[in-house]
């Protein structure tokens, strides 16, 4: 769905928002009679959801690995969980992040598999089994929030502080997966990314709600050597806004925005277009880390563009350095109070 997100969603409502309001209507129903009456099944372990209210480009994915990162440095064993984008298993499958493809498994999960056992599949529930089974004595869910197959012990809801809600609207109407006072009823936390006021809403009800608000932001990773150098960027992620934005803060000055749809399949062509742009112009290719991953998971000719090219890696960076610290606490210790209960 992200790939395919109309730019409307992200504008003030306007006439195509209300002529799909029936629709957003039913799906919205769908989805909350899902959240609220599905069964959830046990895994064993705690589980921590990094989920967003809308589809895609909040930046979950990095937010997971840091947030696994500090699982491990609690003494625990984490896992992730995820359901792949374009993935060919309907089983769970453990991601070999040196022999499968992009194309097989996602780009994602191909990121998660360098830090922790990942096991992708549509059955969540199975995946969770699958990593159990592994041997993680902890489970990070990267999205599925909204799925309601397994119980989450503590959701943590990522909003991008500049793009927020878009419209406001459900799904086909606007980005929202589900109405937004139902998704609030079942977070947890709410994790605002970056900086701008798009996530004032959201921010106002979770603190009415008592629920409450952490702060993060993505930086550069040192030794990028992009400072001062012309670039043309490229980006097939739910934001490239936020890729290019990042470039910026990095020192880099972008000739050429080349935005793409997310999880996009670079074909041959349009790499050597993208090559013979660059090199009549005297620009240094960029991209993510994302994009990179696709690529090197592609064909012999992706692979040496992929090597070819620079690649922005971003670290998150939590304004209360303690916020990972107390996220895996409070996972753990709800799972605790709840096996108590039964």
């Amino acid at each position: 769905m992200a790939s395919e997100a109309p730019p409307f969603w992200w504008e003030a409502p306007d006439w195509r928002a209300a002529a799909l309001w029936p629709f957003s209507a039913l799906y919205g129903l769908a989805a909350s009679y899902r959240m609220r009456a599905a069964k959830r099944e046990e895994t064993g372990v705690p589980v921590l959801c990094i989920g967003n209210f809308t589809v895609g480009g909040e930046g979950k994915t990095p937010v997971a690995i840091a947030l696994g990162r500090e699982a491990r440095e609690q003494g625990l064993k984490p896992g992730f969980l995820s359901r792949g984008h374009g993935g060919s298993f309907s089983g769970p499958h453990l991601v070999d992040p040196h022999h499968d493809s992009a194309r097989l498994v996602g780009d994602e999960p191909l990121l998660l598999a360098e830090h922790a056992a990942t096991v992708v599949t549509p059955d969540r529930a199975a995946g969770a089994r699958c990593l159990v089974e592994e041997g993680c004595d902890f489970i990070l869910m990267d999205d599925g929030f909204q799925s309601a197959r397994i119980r989450i012990d503590h959701a943590l809801i990522v909003v991008d502080a500049l793009r927020g809600l878009g419209n406001g609207h459900v799904i086909p109407g606007g980005p929202l997966r589900a109405p937004l006072l139902e998704q609030l009823r079942h977070a947890d936390a709410i994790l605002r990314m970056g900086a701008g006021e798009g996530a004032d809403e959201v921010v106002r009800m979770a603190s009415r709600a008592g629920k409450p608000v952490f702060e993060a932001h993505v930086e550069p990773r040192s030794g990028h050597d992009l400072r001062g150098k012309e670039l043309l960027a490229f980006a097939g992620i739910g934001n490239p806004g936020k890729f290019f934005e990042t470039l910026r803060q990095a020192g880099g000055k972008i000739a050429v925005e080349r935005p793409f749809p997310d999880h996009h399949v670079f074909t041959e062509e349009e790499l050597r277009e993208l090559s013979s742009v660059a090199e009549g112009k005297g620009y240094s290719l960029v991209t993510t880390a994302k994009d990179a991953v696709r690529l090197r998971h592609g064909s012999k000719s992706m692979r040496r563009f992929a090597e070819s090219i620079h690649v922005l890696e971003i670290d998150v960076v939590f304004e209360n350095p303690a916020t990972p610290v107390t996220l895996i606490r409070r996972t753990v210790e709800a799972w605790k109070e709840r096996r108590l209960k039964v």
